[in-house]
């Protein structure tokens, strides 16, 4: 949690910024005052640091270790977000996946990074858009480096994942795009088919309105925000999102703005256990900020072996890759 310090330093640099919008100290006052009360009312207590690190250290096996998380189920190694991709971690010794949920044209949680079928399968248009017996007959492998040995790979269930899981003592990272309120009760669901995943998964959003509803509806599972810097003005590669000006310092301004917000109001808001971000922006000094408030950090997508041992022998924190086998391209 926010130390006083924190809370006080928070909230009169908010006065201040209000009072230079506003021009008024009455209205910077009411509007902080109201800021103060809504999240003192509306805000989720975190879980307790003991009940989250079970999460946590069970995707850093061996006791001690450091979580290497299969991204889309290690996307590189196997084809992404399919039963074989979560088999494929599990044998070359990732603690855990990380598994992208969707929900198909009549309401069946799958597994699907894209709001499209285009990138990953034989298929076309959108995953919400065609019914589960479609989506059953398209081969999920077909664009894959390797799809000859993944020939015939089907899109799963999210069921279906969280079992093949479950059997290999796989942690889970659900990651959830939209939808916040199909999502929460599709997991909700699987949380208390298997209980088991109360101690060995977590679910992340880039959107906090995703975990306030997951925590809205289950207050006990571990929740985290994922987070990368200028995310609003650029695209993954580094190249502008808006070709105006204009647009390109507005999204700035605006990506400054949500940049704060997770760092100071969203994360506890939510009251989320861990932040997942972006590989190129962690620090010593930004895991022991966090650290400080009670939260890990993991990072994503770490691909080659030299930022790997970073990780593990310098940050010693846990880091999410597209494959366990070899360097490779992120895969955003």
């Amino acid at each position: 949690m926010l130390q006083l310090g924190d809370e006080a330093v928070c909230f009169s640099a908010l006065f201040l910024l209000l009072m230079l919008g506003t021009r008024s100290a009455v209205g910077a006052s009411v509007l902080t005052a109201f800021l103060y009360v809504f999240m003192a009312m509306f805000r989720f207590a975190p879980l307790p640091q003991h009940q989250a690190g079970l999460v946590l250290r069970a995707a850093a096996r061996p006791a001690g270790g450091i979580a290497a998380v299969a991204h889309r189920g290690g996307g590189h190694d196997a084809p992404e977000n399919t039963l074989a991709a979560i088999r494929e971690a599990s044998r070359n010794g990732a603690t855990g996946v990380e598994l992208d949920l969707s929900f198909t044209a009549d309401g069946v949680a799958v597994l699907m990074h894209d709001q499209t079928l285009d990138r990953t399968t034989n298929g076309s248009g959108p995953v919400s858009q065609v019914r589960f017996a479609q989506l059953r007959r398209l081969d999920a492998s077909i664009h894959h480096r390797l799809k000859d040995r993944y020939s015939g790979e089907k899109v799963p269930t999210l069921q279906e994942a969280v079992e093949e899981c479950i059997r290999h003592q796989l942690t889970i990272f659900f990651d959830v795009k939209d939808e916040p309120d199909k999502a929460a009760s599709a997991l909700h669901g699987m949380y208390k088919k298997f209980p088991v995943l109360y101690n060995t998964s977590l679910v992340s959003s880039f959107e906090p309105k995703v975990i306030y509803k997951m925590r809205q509806t289950d207050p006990q599972v571990v929740t985290a925000l994922t987070h990368q810097p200028w995310r609003l003005s650029r695209y993954s590669d580094g190249t502008p999102r808006s070709l105006s000006t204009w647009g390109q310092m507005w999204t700035g301004v605006l990506d400054i703005l949500l940049d704060w917000a997770h760092h100071h109001i969203l994360w506890k808001l939510c009251g989320v256990s861990a932040i997942f971000v972006q590989k190129d922006f962690i620090s010593l000094d930004y895991v022991q900020y966090w650290a400080e408030r009670g939260v890990e950090v993991v990072g994503w997508t770490v691909n080659t072996a030299v930022e790997k041992s970073f990780y593990q022998h310098l940050l010693k924190i846990g880091y999410i890759t597209d494959s366990l086998l070899e360097d490779c391209d992120s895969n955003y």
